[in-house]
């Protein structure tokens, strides 16, 4: 047989066999047609993204693993059991199904006696750590997608040296893909020669995943100091002009907590270290005596893809379904699926005034593309969308009437609702709302609005390009 011919016989081959798989996966529909939009206009290239990339969960042995590690942690570090030492909130009919939601996905309940201290400011946050470190008297746990040997880094390092030298335990988490550069500089050699505990997360090579899709991260960004002190938020540990220069200094929020509910932080560092590790953490000065610092209702909501279920999306419409006047929303990343689009659409519906606000230039020029795509659409549905023009706004909020907040790593992205492993902290009550909100209204001040009559007349070719770009959000 002449090669000529077997070269379309193969091609033809994948398309029908990767046909076959596709249908039979439950993917999305979005999502199954994008993959065999790919495969048939590029079989053998659409093979091998298939295999690296379109699986969204660890493969089944990091699947299990991971679920024994969760066990084993809540084994030993229950969240229900800690919360009954606490007093539960009285629940707002309105925050109800929020709630509940956020509860079926974690695990974690509700609970009341938190304090939560927003900060904006890559420095002050980094001092304020720092600060916090050099006052553990008995262990420091950084859990963070990107840790660089910059400024900020070495600032963090050093806290832990010192505590070190103090005889406090020091554990470092720290994704194999983000933290690529730190763990190839001489300052992680240098924590692990202080005794640092440092591990990378989610190694990304093909045959360490056994062809699972070899793009997952933790995306995660906790600090938890002696157990009554957490950080969670959109910062990384680094400086702030990090990454495409172009898009200007990445603007990010993160809270400093107090109260009962740094529990439920320090329960899911146990729990991705022992995934990691395969070394549970024990003792008693992990999980102290749960101390009432404040007023603030607070639950922490962590998803991943280790069980399909457990998607930040179901926070997401549980939040926009609970929104009967306002919503205001920050995300550096919007690439939406159809149940989001609608539950966006519905609260403009029901006259809930919706807020999106997006930087106006992103480091990640194929992802904004993709997410201009639906501006049309959430425009005519009566959706505001607004561009920062601050810097590369990072920050992932959501303020819901005075109900409650969301402040965590997940973006409104497909990344985020599928494949990465984030964390959200769900904020309850006006108090602390409206003190995120100011923070929103900042963002706001330095947006320019998008005109639904000024976008539809952007160039022609602006809008094939987005359209082309949004047949492939599925897979970004």
């Amino acid at each position: 047989m002449s090669w000529l011919l077997l070269i379309p016989l193969a091609q033809w081959t994948i398309r029908i066999v990767m046909a076959a798989v596709i249908l039979r996966r439950r993917f999305e529909p979005t999502t199954a047609t994008a993959w065999l939009v790919l495969i048939f206009f590029l079989p053998e290239v659409g093979l091998v993204v298939y295999l690296l990339l379109g699986v969204n969960y660890l493969g089944r042995r990091r699947a299990r693993t991971h679920r024994l590690a969760v066990a084993q942690a809540r084994s030993r570090h229950d969240p229900k059991q800690l919360a009954r030492h606490v007093v539960r909130p009285e629940i707002d009919p309105q925050q109800r199904n929020m709630i509940l939601q956020a509860e079926r996905i974690s695990g974690n309940p509700i609970i009341a006696g938190n304090d939560a201290e927003l900060i904006p400011n890559a420095d002050a946050l980094t001092e304020r750590m720092a600060g916090d470190i050099d006052e553990a008297k008995h262990h420091a746990h950084l859990l963070y997608f990107i840790f660089r040997p910059d400024d900020v880094g070495q600032r963090l390092a050093d806290a832990l040296i010192r505590a070190r030298k103090r005889g406090v335990a020091c554990r470092l988490l720290a994704d194999a893909a983000g933290s690529r550069a730190f763990f190839r500089s001489t300052l992680h050699d240098d924590l692990l020669s202080h005794g640092v505990e440092v591990h990378d997360m989610l190694p990304a090579s093909p045959w360490r995943r056994k062809l699972a899709r070899i793009d997952l991260r933790n995306h995660r960004k906790v600090t938890v100091v002696d157990g009554t002190i957490a950080y969670a938020g959109s910062h990384n540990a680094v400086n702030e002009d990090y990454g495409h220069k172009h898009a200007g200094k990445w603007v990010d929020l993160s809270a400093r907590l107090t109260g009962p509910v740094v529990s439920q932080l320090q329960q899911l560092f146990c729990e991705d270290w022992a995934f990691e590790t395969d070394q549970p953490l024990t003792g008693e000065d992990l999980f102290p005596p749960l101390e009432h610092t404040g007023e603030i209702a607070a639950q922490v909501v962590p998803t991943g893809p280790n069980h399909q279920g457990e998607s930040f999306r179901r926070v997401l419409i549980a939040a926009l379904s609970a929104a009967q006047r306002h919503i205001i929303m920050t995300t550096p990343y919007l690439v939406p699926d159809e149940p989001t689009m609608l539950a966006l659409s519905m609260a403009a519906d029901r006259g809930a005034q919706v807020d999106l606000i997006v930087p106006k230039k992103s480091d990640h020029p194929l992802v904004a593309a993709a997410g201009r795509s639906y501006y049309q659409s959430l425009l005519e549905a009566g959706v505001n969308i607004h561009t920062y023009a601050g810097g590369m706004l990072h920050a992932k909020t959501i303020t819901v009437d005075d109900a409650f907040a969301l402040l965590g790593s997940a973006n409104l992205d497909i990344r985020s609702f599928y494949l990465n492993f984030e964390v959200n902290v769900l904020l309850y009550g006006p108090q602390i709302t409206q003190h995120l909100r100011f923070a929103q209204q900042r963002y706001l001040s330095q947006c320019e609005p998008v005109v639904l009559s000024a976008w539809r007349k952007r160039p022609v070719f602006k809008q094939y390009a987005e359209g082309a770009a949004a047949l492939f959000s599925p897979l970004l």
